[in-house]
């Protein structure tokens, strides 16, 4: 696991799409999670603040004290901590903006069985910006050719799959979105670019160390399929100019 960051009080890592962040009875034939490989790495145990997605790379930011995890999480409650994520989505964005769209809440068949069905919508507010376009030369669905756009997304709120939802509400749904997406847009990215992932990853995190009260900024360079996308589709430069060479 590619340590980001660490000192006595916290550590940060570079969380792999695929990767369940911690153990869960729904998943009791998975053998990879990132606390515990993480735990096992460091010889101590760890605590979690906040949670990804088992598709969404990124930046993943763990405690190494019960005390430091309790301050820690009071400013993710509290939207004290600036998330920056970068994904790339289906068809032409050609401008920025705000998505405040409030979300009912996703229930689980069954580890939400017995949870409210008809909670009131929660306040969601994510704000987005386009970085690059392509048309690449390949047939998926109805047109001959694929369009796409490389966004930066900064979530105000923490809803669950809150990015997924609103670039879907958008009708720009995040390629290998299984759940929310473009089967057939996600089916073409991994037949013809050789991307079978979810191009979700959170590139950023910007807090205040809990300890010390100095600004911590913590990013988390993009994966092989990340890079080979954006080889392909001609956003090397744009990264290196308008997003940061660090994500490389």
């Amino acid at each position: 696991m590619i340590v980001l960051y660490q000192d006595e009080h916290l550590i940060a890592v570079n969380k792999p799409s695929g990767w369940l962040v911690h153990r869960s009875w729904l998943a009791r034939h998975e053998t990879q999670f990132v606390m515990q490989t993480v735990r096992d790495q460091i010889g101590q145990h760890v605590f979690p603040v906040h949670r990804l997605d088992r598709p969404t790379s990124g930046v993943l930011l763990m405690a190494l004290s019960s005390d430091v995890a309790r301050l820690l999480s009071q400013q993710f409650e509290q939207h004290q901590v600036q998330k920056t994520y970068h994904a790339v989505v289906r068809g032409y964005v050609l401008s920025g903006g705000t998505v405040d769209y409030a979300l009912t809440q996703e229930l689980d068949k069954v580890a939400d069985k017995y949870a409210d069905p008809n909670k009131e919508p929660k306040p969601a507010i994510s704000h987005y910006q386009p970085l690059a376009t392509v048309e690449m030369p390949v047939a998926i669905g109805r047109y001959d050719t694929a369009r796409y756009s490389l966004v930066e997304l900064k979530p105000e709120t923490g809803r669950k799959h809150q990015l997924r939802r609103h670039m879907a509400h958008l009708r720009h749904p995040i390629i290998g979105d299984s759940a929310h997406g473009d089967l057939r847009q996600n089916r073409g990215m991994a037949h013809y670019f050789a991307c079978p992932r979810l191009m979700l990853h959170a590139s950023h995190l910007q807090l205040t160390h809990p300890v010390s009260g100095e600004l911590l900024s913590i990013s988390a360079p993009w994966d092989d399929t990340w890079q080979g996308v954006m080889a392909q589709f001609g956003w090397l430069d744009v990264v290196a100019d308008r997003v940061g060479g660090e994500f490389l």
